[in-house]
């Protein structure tokens, strides 16, 4: 009994420092007021200084969703950019598509076709930088809707800070399609607000892959994507990170970037083991192990372990709950295994929160009902968070990598009457 209550307090322990982690981290940009201002963008010089080259890589897609990033790409407030609609030569519908909307705008739109036999998105990425012209590389969803002045922006960020890369925010709004949707934008609000600037103060960065801009020289130097990598973006930031190129991380409520949820579960299990599984890839890589000193390599590990760990502590949290309560230990450990939980509710409290800015920042009225969802969702999530982290660790032993595409059925298009036009 007293090695079991030994185990039992150093798991609760564990638990507790990655819950208070994964919180602090969540609400860093709300607890200090410089810390916020570190996260907007500069203040724009009203001069338009470099040229973009935006890859939008589709496969298997709607025209409608396409039409729709494609005329908000196009009708930036910047005066120099081309769009490479990147496709595979194994999708003649999307690249008929393609043909079609670059048919209607030839002096700004190309059609970049990858004749790879192994099909994924960096495969497509490499192809249309081949492409490339201008100077820096930017790249969007089949499904972005990118705010107007958002270029101008990332620009000015570029030449104001001397970036090597800058990221940009990615925002979720279908948020009343399904019960795990609330949560799942919830997540991408919280993560460009606050979590990715943690990343960037201790200066490794897994870039997100979407919104993102590489000085085209840069990428061009290093190689370009992993191809062989199913989160090419994570990868590349922590290959520039160890790098050390300067990659800068900037959030405004009115330049994000407007997608939309994964339609169905099923769906959001296999996007969230295509990323875990990816991240499980970059960890294996090793790069991060390059690092010079021993913060920068822990920074790094906590990085690319921690959604894994923390899909996990979900379901441990009432595991050890559960144990103290019928294991029969002695009251004091009882006592301490409830700690954790404290602050698993505190996370909650504050996502509600959050949960209020991220309507008042995107012009959504939310309602009562939403927050009670919200709160009683958490450990279905968490559920659905541990599953996809399970079986992505098993794909990972067999050698699974096969690319599980996400579909992209245009939900979003339906909300973008509430502020989206900023």
């Amino acid at each position: 009994m007293v090695f079991a209550s030994i185990l039992l307090i150093l798991f609760s322990l564990v638990l507790l420092a990655l819950s208070l982690s994964t919180l602090y981290a969540a609400t860093y940009a709300w607890w200090d007021p410089e810390a916020r201002a570190l996260t907007t963008y500069p203040a724009l010089d009203g001069e338009d200084g470099l040229s973009f080259s935006l890859i939008m890589p589709c496969r298997h897609e709607q025209e409608d969703v396409m039409r729709a990033t494609l005329e908000r790409l196009l009708s930036q407030n910047h005066q120099t950019l081309e769009v490479l609609i990147s496709v595979g030569h194994d999708d003649p519908e999307t690249v008929a598509i393609a043909e079609r909307l670059a048919g209607e705008d030839p002096g700004r739109v190309r059609v970049s076709v990858d004749h790879s036999p192994v099909k994924n998105k960096p495969r497509q990425l490499n192809t249309a930088l081949r492409m490339c012209r201008n100077d820096i590389v930017g790249v969007f969803d089949a499904e972005s809707i990118a705010a107007p002045n958002l270029l101008r922006n990332i620009d000015n960020s570029f030449r104001a800070t001397g970036a090597d890369a800058v990221q940009g925010a990615v925002q979720l709004i279908n948020y009343r399609d399904t019960w795990f949707s609330l949560r799942n934008c919830l997540e991408y609000f919280i993560w460009f607000s606050s979590r990715l600037h943690i990343h960037a103060r201790l200066g490794f960065i897994p870039l997100g892959g979407n919104t993102v801009f590489v000085r085209r020289t840069l990428l061009e130097d290093v190689g370009g994507w992993d191809e062989n990598c199913l989160a090419e973006d994570c990868e590349l930031g922590v290959r520039l990170s160890t790098l050390h190129h300067r990659i800068v991380v900037a959030y405004s409520p009115e330049l994000v970037t407007r997608e939309e949820t994964p339609d169905t579960v099923r769906a959001l299990v296999k996007q969230r083991t295509r990323w875990s599984l990816g991240f499980m890839q970059v960890y294996a890589k090793g790069l991060w192990k390059r690092l010079p000193t021993l913060r920068e390599r822990a920074t790094a590990w906590w990085t690319l372990t921690q959604q894994h760990l923390m899909a996990l502590t979900g379901l441990a949290i009432p595991l050890s709950i559960a144990l103290a309560i019928w294991g029969k230990f002695p009251l004091g450990v009882t006592m301490l295994t409830f700690i954790p939980l404290i602050t698993t509710l505190a996370t909650v409290g504050f996502e509600a929160c959050m949960f209020r800015e991220f309507g008042r920042d995107h012009g959504f009225a939310i309602r009562t009902r939403e927050y009670a969802i919200l709160v009683l969702s958490t450990p279905f999530y968490q559920m659905l968070l541990a599953f996809a982290a399970l079986r992505a660790y098993a794909k990972f032993r067999t050698g699974d990598f096969r690319w599980e595409k996400t579909a992209h059925a245009g939900s979003h298009l339906g909300y973008l009457g509430a502020g989206a036009s900023s």
